[in-house]
């Protein structure tokens, strides 16, 4: 993985997709300039999930943008995607490597300096700071980091990061001005009406 696909980073959610194929969603936000996708499906069966992890592999794959799936290693191997997110509850980082092999990428989520500091002593491709700021989309996180958190924890890291929660037009500027390697976007993009000018405007 090269930091630089951090940069914009799309975690999908059907629930905020306004209605709308999260396939169309995902195809336009990349027009607008996504780097990264996460499929992030928590209310399907695993079936349903490995159909749709597929259709998103082949809109991708030609497009040279990573698929990575949230938490579940066993539908990463099925559709052999580029790679996996894990967070401090799901399967243990030297679990999903010794499964995946050391081509795949492997974010871990951090929510707490403590969590920085345990990913400083194992390998994953990035850590994601998790929340930058209180957000609707996810009601069971930590304590936001907020700005002066997310500086530390960037410092700390030994890993790229990317920041996520609240992101947005409005707060994404502040927050790649910390030096995060990019920030990761939910509501923003699969929320918005035009989910292609809705990257292109994240983009800064």
């Amino acid at each position: 993985m090269r930091p630089e696909q951090l940069r914009l980073y799309l975690v999908t959610d059907r629930g905020l997709s306004l209605g709308r194929d999260i396939e169309w969603v995902v195809s336009e936000a990349v027009r607008g300039g996504v780097t990264m996708v996460q499929l992030r499906e928590k209310d399907i069966d695993t079936r349903e999930f490995i159909a749709l992890g597929l259709r998103l592999k082949e809109l991708l794959t030609p497009l040279g943008v990573p698929l990575l799936i949230n938490d579940r290693v066993d539908v990463a191997l099925a559709i052999d995607a580029d790679g996996v997110h894990i967070g401090q509850s799901d399967m243990p980082y030297d679990m999903a490597r010794r499964l995946l092999g050391p081509d795949k990428i492997i974010g871990l989520s951090a929510e707490c300096m403590e969590d920085v500091i345990a990913a400083n002593a194992i390998d994953p491709d990035y850590v994601a700071i998790s929340p930058v700021y209180g957000t609707p989309t996810k009601t069971d996180t930590a304590e936001p980091f907020g700005l002066e958190g997310l500086r530390e924890a960037v410092k700390l890291s030994v890993h790229p990061t990317v920041a996520i929660g609240g992101m947005n037009e409005a707060t994404a500027p502040a927050v790649l001005a910390i030096g995060v390697d990019g920030i990761a976007v939910v509501s923003a993009i699969c929320s918005a009406p035009d989910p292609c000018l809705a990257s292109s405007r994240l983009l800064f």
